[in-house]
């Protein structure tokens, strides 16, 4: 007996668990190519919703309570090859292709990650 493989999407969205952070979850994006880590946003029902329609990451602005879309000034907006949420359906990580030049930090960087923290190397417990 072989086992049947199959590369169907499923028709139906998972539900998104917009309660747990007071409405908003957050947003990885990681760039398509190389696995790296762009940047981390929140989004509502309303973004997420304008995101899955409009192929491009839209994000709920905290500071500015309104929806944004990444790049809608410099161009350099983020087209989405794929999107996933995590085993509690509260987080999702967008996989894209970013347009423009390439800078998806707004001090111009390609990521916003980009201040390291030192730690200590991690002792090995024992146990038992």
């Amino acid at each position: 007996m072989t086992a049947k493989l199959t590369t169907e999407l499923p028709t139906e969205l998972p539900t998104i668990d917009f309660e747990k952070m007071d409405g908003l979850v957050p947003g990885v994006v990681q760039d398509a190519a190389t696995g790296e880590v762009l940047m981390l946003g929140f989004l509502n029902q309303v973004s997420y919703a304008k995101t899955l329609e409009s192929g491009f990451v839209t994000f709920w602005s905290r500071t500015r309570k309104k929806l944004w879309m990444k790049g809608e000034t410099s161009g350099n907006r983020l087209r989405i090859v794929s999107v996933a949420t995590d085993c509690d359906n509260d987080a999702l990580v967008f996989r894209v292709v970013v347009e423009g030049d390439g800078l998806v930090c707004h001090e111009g960087t390609v990521s916003c990650f980009t201040k390291p923290i030192a730690v200590p190397a991690a002792q090995e417990v024992q146990i038992g």
